[in-house]
């Protein structure tokens, strides 16, 4: 929340503000126009000017409105100290005032800008120019007193100090000259002007110090008199206003010595008339001058009256001597205590829980804990077994000290050579578990139940076996096998060894290829017989692909053709050479195709494909493109040259 306004620019009086309008007209608008011109042009000038004055004047009131706090929007507590200091009947009107020229200027603006669009000749248009400006200067002079009121009030705002309406606050207040302005310096580095005559403090004084790490405002308040409340000054409702507003620690100062010119009496007499402004808040009562006078000093009946004042239990009792500094310091810690206790207290009951009830954060905290509370009303004391009363305290240099699991450890080489047994003390329904290998579970089963430990063992010595068979020609003839079990059987060690061979080649490849760049298989070339062999295995009848192929893969080239012309023409002797040649061009020729007619069965299929062609092209047409492959880039161009509206005056200026 914004505690201080010392950033409000200064408010111009009415000849200043029509100099500052007046000038930027003229200043930014070119001021020549002469009666040869189109008259449209000659409008649209003395428009311009008519509305650059109105949209200088609204932006100037609308600066000045929104920089002055709003009395809606701000702290109560600034709002009747704005209303103490300025009358706040006084400081909406002026704001008002400023509101409704800023409308009718722009009403005037708006009437003379639809006349000027008929006007009829120069002279006409610039009398009309005259009297909106004129119009408009009349209500800016007519707003005198109410800049002078806002700039006055301007001044005084950055001159009060910066108060934190919902910070921890010490607010100091009693009658004048009872040592208030004395305690607000001992405590804080606030400058405050000391006299020894009554309302010396005429305005409210912020000090600022640190308690426990936290940040205080201690508040010191003009002198206040016992009288009713619409009888006192603007002095004194400033403290009114604090003791009502603020939420903080009321600290109400009494000189018991009478040395500030009022009796006991009408100290506590004052006490009782401003109490009902206390409600809700700390209050403490600090006699001053105790060097002087103590309240052990005064008489029974005195005595007791000021007693009567503590009855309550809410309100306590301080003492200290600003002269000797005698329990400054105490009071200050008593009452940020007191304060701190308060507003945590506060917090805690702040706000609503879930079903609506007050207190709901205490509420929410005291619903989480639970005590249980043993039935009956019996009392059931904490039961510590005896082995652990019994235990000895460890001690390092115990030689009999019971073993921890890092003494194991140490004795074992210590961290990063020895790790103790973290399964050791796990607490199973057969301690043999304990070691078991965790399972690692698939599909709801373990995996670990699937594999055999003796795998690798079992397959190395079928591999052994079959080296063996081999080698004794085992697998040599087939004569001698007769059963299918046997035939199944060498298939498929036939295709274990060819999947063993891959997987070999594979390994040996990647480790060859490892640092090697690996050609994409796009761009590697593959023969057709491969092409052939790969068809022929997949049941497809490849003669005519390959055939087509071959034919179409004939060298070409200038060279090529004449020496084969040369060869048919020395070949066929019966052949005319113009007959030869005429062929060998019609072979060389690409087929002749209607690309526009092929695939169109008929002439309703025709339209509707150009019709479709058309469509599309328009989009290339909006980008200035011929076809999608059109990738001309036309000559760039300054887009401030080229570009918007061109108003008066050339395209080259820059």
């Amino acid at each position: 929340m914004k505690t201080t306004w010392k950033d409000i620019p200064p408010v111009p009086t009415h000849q200043e503000f029509l100099d500052i309008v007046l000038s930027r007209t003229q200043r930014k608008l070119p001021t020549q126009i002469r009666s040869g011109f189109k008259i449209s042009r000659i409008r649209a000038f003395y428009t311009r000017k008519v509305k650059f004055t109105q949209e200088t004047f609204s932006e100037k009131f609308a600066a000045i409105l929104d920089s002055f706090p709003r009395l809606q929007d701000i702290h109560p507590f600034h709002k009747d100290l704005l209303h103490t200091l300025y009358d706040a009947d006084h400081f909406k009107i002026a704001l008002g005032q400023m509101s409704t020229a800023k409308h009718l200027i722009e009403t005037i603006s708006r009437d003379y800008v639809r006349l000027l669009k008929y006007g009829q000749s120069l002279f006409q248009c610039k009398q009309l120019k005259t009297a909106a400006l004129g119009r408009m200067a009349t209500i800016c002079k007519r707003l005198k007193d109410p800049l002078l009121y806002l700039d006055q009030v301007r001044q005084h705002l950055g001159r009060l100090p910066s108060i934190d309406p919902n910070t921890r606050t010490l607010l100091i207040c009693g009658y004048p000259n009872v040592g208030k302005s004395s305690f607000l310096r001992s405590i804080t580095r606030a400058d405050v002007d000391v006299q020894p005559y009554a309302f010396t403090t005429k305005s409210l004084f912020v000090g600022h110090f640190d308690y426990k790490y936290l940040r205080f405002q201690a508040i010191d308040t003009p002198g206040i008199l016992d009288h009713p409340l619409e009888e006192m000054n603007t002095i004194e409702m400033q403290s009114i206003t604090a003791i009502a507003h603020l939420h903080s620690a009321i600290l109400y100062f009494m000189d018991l010595s009478e040395q500030c010119g009022y009796t006991v009496q009408a100290q506590m007499q004052l006490f009782k008339s401003i109490k009902p402004l206390f409600a809700n808040k700390l209050v403490f009562i600090v006699v001053n001058k105790i060097d002087v006078t103590r309240p052990e000093d005064l008489t029974p009946e005195v005595q007791a009256e000021l007693q009567g004042l503590l009855k309550s239990g809410e309100t306590e009792l301080l003492q200290l001597s600003c002269n000797t500094q005698e329990g400054v310091q105490a009071v200050k810690n008593a009452a940020c205590e007191r304060l701190i206790a308060e507003r945590v207290n506060q917090k805690l009951k702040a706000g609503t829980n879930s079903s609506g009830n007050i207190g709901g954060r205490l509420a929410d905290v005291m619903a989480r804990i639970h005590v249980a509370v043993p039935m009956g009303g019996q009392t059931r004391e904490a039961f510590i077994p005896d082995a652990v009363k019994d235990r000895k305290k460890y001690d390092k240099e115990d030689p009999e000290r019971r073993k921890l699991a890092r003494d194991v450890q140490d004795e074992n080489g210590g961290a990063g050579v020895f790790n103790v047994d973290m399964r050791a003390d796990w607490i199973l329904d057969n301690p043999d578990w304990k070691y078991d290998p965790i399972p690692e579970i698939f599909d709801g089963k373990n995996v670990y139940d699937f594999i055999d430990p003796e795998i690798e063992a079992k397959m190395k010595a079928l591999e052994e076996e079959e080296e063996k068979l081999e080698k004794e020609g085992f697998y040599e003839s087939d004569e001698d096998i007769q059963d299918d079990e046997e035939l199944d059987i060498l298939a498929k060690a036939e295709l274990i060894r060819e999947k063993q061979q891959l997987i070999r080649n594979e390994a040996r490849m990647k480790k060859r290829l490892k640092n090697q760049a690996i050609i994409p298989r796009k761009a590697m070339k593959k023969p057709l017989s491969e092409f052939e062999d790969a068809m022929d295995q997949l049941g497809v009848d490849a003669r005519g692909m390959v055939d087509r192929a071959r034919s179409q893969s004939r060298p070409r080239g200038r060279s090529l053709t004449r020496s084969r012309a040369g060869t048919e023409d020395a070949m066929d002797v019966d052949t005319p050479r113009s007959q030869s040649m005429s062929r060998m061009r019609s072979r060389s020729r690409a087929p002749t195709t209607n690309r526009r007619d092929d695939g169109v069965q008929d002439e309703a299929t025709r339209s509707k494909a150009d019709r479709i062609a058309r469509l599309n092209q328009k989009r290339m047409n909006r980008m200035a493109r011929q076809g999608e492959a059109d990738r001309h880039t036309p000559a760039s161009l300054d887009k401030h040259l080229f570009a918007g509206k061109r108003g008066i005056g050339k395209t080259s200026r820059r």
